[in-house]
């Protein structure tokens, strides 16, 4: 599975267990829905840690916590040459 699938997987896994949509974990977040809504929608191939440390805070939870799931076991990045071509 790519990174991205991961992360897409675990926010959409979070959202539910804690009841929240889109807009209000953006609003704890401090960041703009459309970048949650672009990580689930997969248009984000290369999320950076700063935004992922930002949706962590919306839910409230480490980075350690956030990563410590079975979604990313067994991660792969997205290939180098698929982003030239």
């Amino acid at each position: 599975m790519l990174l991205s699938e991961a992360i897409n997987l675990r926010i959409k896994e979070l959202l539910e267990q804690n009841n929240l949509s889109v807009y209000k974990l953006s609003y704890r977040a401090g960041i703009s829905n459309s970048i949650i809504s672009d990580f689930k929608r997969g248009k984000v191939k290369e999320p950076t840690i700063s935004s992922i440390i930002h949706i962590c805070e919306g839910f409230n939870i480490e980075l350690k916590d956030f990563f410590d799931s079975p979604y990313f076991k067994d991660v792969e990045a997205i290939d180098r040459f698929e982003k030239l071509g």
